[in-house]
Parts: structure tokens; C-alpha cells; sequence
């Protein structure tokens, strides 16, 4: 067969299966569709209801990563996941059956937390987010019982079938976190939705409306130049501005709960301080961007305030 006629059917099957000038080919037509399926929704809803009930306390801020600033499980699985694909190097070395074995232990102790971080995060995502971190879990469970079975085989000195269960086990975690990635760079599951607030934000004062027309003790929602922000007005004249789509999935503050000079995010329950946008509570691992506010002649103006930058230290810089 012509070697040209033979690379040609070889470009053409990856330009079908892989995203390319032509269209996004069938790996990625087949995610969208996925994200598309209603079929495992109500096993999802139950999931999602039994994670969410579970009684974490203050631990699950811990677990989606509040204290580090960004999503802990992405940090937890290098662990699993170094550990195993160490051990099929070794697999391919003589004379290393336990040091393989040893690896392949230490990432199976490592899957539990990792699991748990990332059901944890999976019961507060939207639900086309929530279809995808399914699939992504059950190659993820696919992949641990492969491994547990190797680390058996292994340890009952079957060496070969440990080997090919480990490779079946490699396969299965790196098909998962493909998915993962689809997840995080996609559809920016636990990506900071603010983030892009200070870029769109000009330097310096801007008018957001007048003063008379905010009512008191009630959010709002107004605009800094092309940027929805939340506006709260409080009984002794201070006004609080925020950035109004939440960084955990976008929610719209405006439309929360104001209490103990704070707002809960009605979509997945973040909550930020008024006076400077703190994160006090998750699934939110971002701060809220937030705006130094004075009144001119009537006029409520705003500024944006960087991130641990006090007023004094805002009017001092100006």
C-alpha cells in the first residue's frame, strides 16, 4: 500500500476524532453531548444530596480549598496519579517489583483524600459540569479498583497479570483526567469567575449612579463602566460596592441574602464580607473584588480596591 495513500487515512481518522480547522471532531462533539444528557440526572441529584448532607462542618471549606486560595484537588491527585505512572516506569525496569508494588500502595492511600476534595467540589458545580465530573469519577473509581486488584496480584507474587491490571489502571486514570482537564479549562470548574474584573476595570473614580435611588439595606445591581457590581447601602450612609458575579460559578450577588455585613450568593452559598469582598465562607475559594466608594454631589462613585489594600491605603496611593 502507498505510504502517502496510508498517512493521508491516518491524518484524515485524527482530524475526525480531534479538534481541527474542519471542526471539533468527534472527541469533543461526544463531551458536548455529554454535558448535553439528562439520562443520569437523577442519580446525580442523589449524589449531590447525599455529599452535600454529610456532616463536614468547617472541613469542607478545607476541602474545596478556601485556606490555599484555589481548589485543593487538582494539588491532591498529582499524588495518585505521580505514584502510579512512577510505577509503570518501574514495571518496565527489571528488578523493581517492589518498589512498584510500594508506589502503587502509596497511591491508592492517596485516592481517598484526593476523592473526597473532589466530590466535595463535584455537589456545588452546575449540572452540565456535574454530567462530565461523573463520567470523570467513575474513571477515576474504574482506574482505583484496577489498581487495588494489581497491588493484590502483586502481592500473591503474580507479577504479570499486576503489571497489565497496572497498565488497565494507567489507561483508566489518564482517560479521567482528560476529562478533569475538560472540566477545569473548559467549563472552568474552579476557575476564579471575578478574575477578569480588574482588566475590564479603568484606574481612577467612576459614577455609578445617584445616591436617593439606592434603597437601604438592600442589594442592587449597577455597573463600573461595563462591569455588573452590587450595591449595598447601609442605614448609617456607607455604601458597599462588589464585584456582583460570584468567582465561584458567576451567581449574581445582587440577588442574595445581606446579613452580618455579609452576602450569601444564592446559587451555591458563597459568602463575602460587604466591606472588602472576603471569601468568609465557600464553595467560593476566590476573594469578591470590591471598590472603594465616596459621594459627589450626590453621585455615588466607585474605584477599584486591590486585593489587602485597606482604604486609608487606597486614598494614600491616589
Amino acid at each position: 500500500m502507498d505510504a502517502s495513500f496510508t498517512s493521508g487515512r491516518a491524518g484524515a481518522t485524527a482530524r475526525r476524532l480531534l479538534p481541527s480547522s474542519e471542526g471539533p471532531g468527534r472527541v469533543l462533539r461526544g463531551v458536548d453531548r455529554l454535558e448535553r444528557w439528562q439520562g443520569a440526572d437523577r442519580l446525580i441529584d442523589a449524589v449531590r444530596t447525599a455529599v452535600r448532607t454529610v456532616p463536614l462542618g468547617a472541613g469542607r471549606d478545607v476541602l474545596h480549598g478556601r485556606w490555599l486560595g484555589h481548589p485543593v484537588h487538582p494539588l491532591m491527585v498529582q499524588v495518585p496519579i505521580g505514584t502510579w505512572l512512577s510505577a509503570a516506569v518501574l514495571d518496565a525496569l527489571p528488578g523493581h517489583r517492589r518498589g512498584a508494588r510500594a508506589l502503587i500502595g502509596v497511591g491508592l492511600l492517596a485516592a481517598g483524600p484526593s476523592a473526597v476534595a473532589g466530590w466535595t467540589d463535584w455537589a456545588e458545580l452546575p449540572k452540565e459540569q456535574q454530567r462530565v465530573g461523573l463520567v470523570h469519577a467513575a474513571g477515576n473509581i474504574t482506574a482505583v479498583a484496577l489498581y487495588a486488584a494489581s497491588f493484590a496480584a502483586r502481592s500473591r507474587g503474580r507479577t504479570a497479570r499486576g503489571k497489565a491490571l497496572g497498565l488497565a489502571g494507567l489507561t483508566a486514570v489518564g482517560l479521567g483526567g482528560a476529562l478533569g482537564g475538560h472540566l477545569a479549562y473548559r467549563q472552568a470548574a474552579g476557575a476564579n469567575h471575578a478574575e477578569q474584573v480588574p482588566h475590564l476595570v479603568e484606574p481612577g473614580w467612576h459614577p455609578v449612579g445617584d445616591l436617593a435611588d439606592l434603597p437601604v439595606g438592600h442589594a442592587v445591581r449597577r455597573h463600573v463602566g461595563e462591569v455588573a457590581v452590587m450595591v449595598v447601602r447601609e442605614p448609617g450612609g456607607t455604601v458597599h460596592v462588589l464585584a456582583d458575579r460570584c468567582s465561584h460559578m458567576a451567581g449574581p450577588l445582587s440577588q442574595g441574602e445581606i446579613a452580618d455585613g455579609c452576602v450569601r450568593c444564592p446559587w451555591h452559598g458563597s459568602v463575602f464580607r460587604l466591606a472588602d469582598g472576603w471569601n468568609v465562607k465557600g464553595p467560593a475559594t476566590a476573594p469578591q473584588p470590591s471598590f472603594d466608594t465616596r459621594i459627589v454631589e450626590g453621585r455615588l462613585e466607585a474605584r477599584l480596591r486591590h486585593l489587602g489594600e485597606t482604604a486609608a491605603e487606597a486614598a494614600d496611593a491616589a
